[in-house]
């Protein structure tokens, strides 16, 4: 159920459609968003010949297309295919697939307090989309950061405990990387060999789950030091620690070592 959707898309905006019945002419389609039925004339399938519209579309596809005309009268909109980037039409898919997936989650929470799908939205669903612009970013970022987020906007402490709980479990959040540059050295015979246990110490370095640390040659005595983690505070943790760990063992070795951050 989206929140604040306006019963009629306006002229310019991209929507998802359903491609219900193709004729020789165009083709008549659902809107998934609004719950109308538009066309899609053949006109405005390409800007080159078209030999067959089957070859553009087909019944049951779902596509992205631009709206051109809306009579609220006569209930009718139409609608263009060729005026769609394929950019566009990649970008516009991707967010309609995050706002499902969104209202999925809070009818999830609904479900968990037992409580009506609509109160989810006025209580949170609201207070999020006018702070994030867009549900399913405002839900990410509670994902990664938790119901302090929510508090902060004013939502009940139940409901934000509920909504931080299921979005953890739903969202998969990207990994944050951040680097930096070991300097070791080593003027022992086998200084080469020290050095490189010394790196190895650093990626093998007992880390928390959802963490990685990657080490790698720049030019030595430089060595590239990655670590990706689920969030800001827990990466520059294990960054420290596996620094630490690294110049502490190539000091023991007999050589030395320093740490700098950035690229």
């Amino acid at each position: 159920m989206p929140i604040k959707k306006p019963e009629w898309p306006e002229v310019g905006d991209l929507v998802i459609a359903s491609i219900q019945n193709v004729t020789n002419y165009g083709a008549y389609v659902f809107l998934d968003e609004y719950g109308k039925e538009g066309l899609l004339h053949i006109s405005e399938l390409s800007s080159g010949w078209v030999r067959n519209i089957r070859s553009f579309i087909r019944e049951g596809q779902k596509t992205v297309l631009k709206v051109l005309r809306v009579n609220v009268e006569k209930e009718h909109v139409d609608l263009s295919l060729r005026r769609v980037t394929k950019r566009a039409r990649r970008e516009k898919l991707l967010a309609w697939k995050k706002d499902r997936q969104a209202e999925g989650l809070l009818r999830s929470v609904s479900e968990k307090l037992d409580i009506p799908v609509e109160e989810v939205h006025e209580k949170a669903g609201v207070l999020i989309e006018e702070k994030f612009g867009e549900l399913y970013w405002g839900l990410a970022r509670t994902a990664r950061e938790g119901p302090d987020v929510l508090l902060e906007l004013g939502v009940p402490k139940n409901l934000a405990a509920a909504i931080a709980e299921i979005v953890k479990e739903k969202i998969k959040l990207p990994l944050i990387t951040i680097k930096g540059t070991l300097e070791l050295q080593c003027v022992k015979p086998d200084g080469v060999v020290r050095i490189r246990k010394a790196l190895l110490s650093a990626e093998k370095f007992e880390k928390s789950s959802g963490t990685s640390v990657r080490v790698y040659v720049v030019a030595p005595p430089k060595y590239r030091i990655e670590v990706s983690a689920e969030d800001y505070k827990k990466a520059e943790k294990v960054l420290e620690k596996a620094t630490e760990t690294a110049i502490k063992n190539i000091t023991k070795a007999g050589g030395t070592g320093t740490f700098h951050r950035g690229k």
